[in-house]
């Protein structure tokens, strides 16, 4: 049997990326919180993390982390069934998900589960077409992804639609596209993406335009309100999903660069196949929350998956 006491010592130095931290979380000394780790690592004959700045997890460590985050969640949930009682402590819900989703329809999705149930939330933000590996490295406990490929051991239950369109403001059009919005055109008008892992663009741009990744000069920008920022300003075009861009159109702030064209975007909820109450109640506030605020796959024939 693995000594919880030590698994909990190498959750805490990932979570607090710092060992001092982990210490002060845990209530005991740093050269303890080191020597539980040590004798876990000795007993399971491998690393467990690599001692940077932060501290990181290695791929066994992961595994460890990923049995501890899924047996500390069965174990609360027992503890409540067996004494039918509530629980005056807080459960932590690691979540990996998109900055779009983050910004427009999750939290209003999760607003009556926070109000029921004693929750923390860690929410881990990536693209949507890399959220995947924050649940395989057991990260978090579930994922929205735009990948429909279930992992081992999860469930994959579609959520619904996110429909990316270019928008720009007039005087980028004036600025940039005054003759057309024509593939030679877009090679000299600036984009803006979220960063080097936000395909986005340069997907639209190669469906429409047949312009490849290379072919345009882009801005980076990682935070949803200051990338739309930036479009409003006219110094880049976008892609901007319609849950966010709507009050933006309406006071003509922006347009849409080419009407018609547009991307897809699937989302879908990876969770661990815990089959616990509270991963249950987690996945149906999730539904019925993109069911309101998300757009249906019949509305939309051709995705775009990662």
């Amino acid at each position: 049997m693995l000594d919880y006491r030590q698994i909990q010592a190498l959750a805490a130095v990932i979570e607090e990326q710092s060992f001092e931290r982990a210490a002060v979380k845990l209530h005991i000394t740093q050269s303890a919180v080191s020597q539980r780790l040590k004798q876990l690592e000795e007993r399971l004959g491998q690393a467990l993390v690599i001692r940077s700045s932060p501290v990181r997890a290695t791929s066994a460590g992961q595994q460890v982390l990923k049995h501890y985050r899924q047996v500390s969640l069965l174990q609360k949930e027992l503890l409540q069934e067996i004494y039918d009682s509530d629980d005056a402590s807080f459960t932590r819900l690691a979540i990996g998900l998109n900055a779009d989703s983050l910004s427009t329809w999750f939290l209003p999705a999760l607003q009556r589960l926070l109000e029921q149930e004693k929750l923390l939330l860690e929410l881990k933000v990536d693209d949507q077409d890399q959220t995947h590996h924050l649940l395989r490295t057991g990260e978090v406990i579930g994922c929205i992804t735009a990948s429909p490929e279930a992992m081992q051991g999860c469930n994959c239950i579609p959520l619904g639609v996110m429909p990316y369109r270019c928008l720009v403001s007039t005087q980028y059009l004036r600025t940039y596209l005054a003759d057309g919005v024509t593939a030679d055109a877009l090679r000299r008008a600036p984009a803006v993406e979220y960063n080097h892992k936000d395909a986005l663009h340069c997907r639209y741009l190669e469906r429409f335009y047949g312009l490849a990744p290379g072919d345009f000069p882009r801005h980076r920008v990682p935070s949803p309100e200051a990338f739309l920022d930036l479009i409003v300003r006219g110094f880049g075009g976008g892609m901007v999903p319609d849950q966010q861009s709507k009050p933006f159109l309406e006071r003509g702030l922006v347009v849409d660069m080419a009407p018609g064209n547009y991307l897809a975007v699937p989302l879908y909820w990876h969770v661990w196949n815990l089959k616990t109450p509270l991963a249950r109640r987690l996945t149906d506030t999730l539904l019925r929350g993109a069911e309101q605020h998300l757009e249906p796959f019949s509305a939309h024939p051709v995705l775009t998956h990662p």
